[in-house]
């Protein structure tokens, strides 16, 4: 049974599915029909993150042109780019083992930007039916659910959710948190 959150609330993964080790985040969108001219690009990366809440070091930040974490087990692994973002269910994916996850990892950051945004006159506005969800990567069945309701009229950037650790276990944040300034705007965040 998949649990469903709203922007804010925070869920912990033992409570939710009990033993679960490997998991896949599915981050997906609709454009709106208009024509800016310019195919839409929304890109998922991941942001790992240290006690400081920066990543621990340039390749802790896990997107389309580096798809694997640096640890020994490569826990976080991007699968790679879509460009078009066209059909249903998922349109990218991060897989995480949460049990290979390196113990100076607090916290991985899930967002999705628009790739040239500014030049190509595109915000968030124009897109429709975002979420972000949690799958059993084992069993193939989904836990947690966000799907995002507000309007990020102006915003090129998006928080989407947060895995952190807390008492010794995993806990998701539904997050919702829009920028402006595109991917720039998040390295400098957590840079």
């Amino acid at each position: 049974m998949t649990v469903t959150l709203t922007k804010g609330q925070r869920v912990s993964l033992e409570k939710v599915a009990p033993g679960l080790t490997e998991v896949f985040i599915g981050l997906g969108w609709d454009v709106k029909a208009m024509d800016t001219g310019y195919d839409f690009d929304l890109d998922a990366s991941a942001f790992i993150l240290g006690n400081n809440e920066k990543i621990i070091s340039d390749n802790h930040f896990i997107f389309y042109n580096n798809l694997t974490s640096p640890d020994p087990a490569k826990s976080v692994q991007h699968t790679g780019d879509n460009l078009t973002g066209a059909g249903d269910g998922d349109d990218e994916v991060i897989k995480i083992n949460l049990q290979k996850v390196p113990a100076e990892v607090q916290k991985i950051a899930i967002t999705v930007t628009i790739h040239e945004a500014r030049e190509r006159g595109q915000n968030f506005g124009q897109v429709q039916n975002a979420f972000v969800r949690i799958v059993n990567a084992q069993t193939n069945q989904e836990v947690i659910r966000y799907d995002l309701v507000e309007d990020y009229s102006v915003e090129t950037a998006l928080i989407m959710a947060e895995l952190y650790r807390k008492d010794g276990e995993w806990r998701l944040n539904a997050v919702g948190s829009g920028y402006q300034g595109g991917l720039k705007a998040l390295l400098d965040r957590y840079s």
